[in-house]
């Protein structure tokens, strides 16, 4: 396990947070996992690095999503009106939208 200098964990390729997963150039969030706290590149790497699988926040809980380029926090909910960084410009992956269940689960959940 890796941790950058913004505190993102993973099997990570590079500082930004992008992990060997998911690389491409638009690959810079992290996601605070609801279980452990921590930020990690994707929930795989967490998943492969920890004891516990990834567990979801609520979209409204604040600093639950990293810019990995400049380390702005975000809510989930915020991050998911988002394609790129409001804070540095960075542009984001749209097709992380796609694991949004691994990563908020909906206000009525527990």
């Amino acid at each position: 396990m890796t941790c950058t200098s913004k505190g993102i964990f993973g099997k990570l390729v590079d500082d930004q947070g992008r992990c060997i997963h998911y690389n491409s150039s638009l690959d810079v969030i992290a996601n605070r996992c609801g279980i452990c706290g921590k930020l990690y590149a994707c929930y795989k790497c967490h998943n492969e690095l920890e004891a516990h699988s990834f567990g979801s926040v609520l979209p409204d809980e604040k600093d639950t999503v990293m810019c990995g380029v400049c380390g702005s926090l975000f809510s989930y909910r915020t991050y998911s009106t988002l394609s790129s960084c409001p804070t540095c410009s960075s542009r984001f992956n749209p097709n992380c939208a796609l694991h949004k269940s691994c990563y908020a689960r909906a206000a009525t959940e527990n």
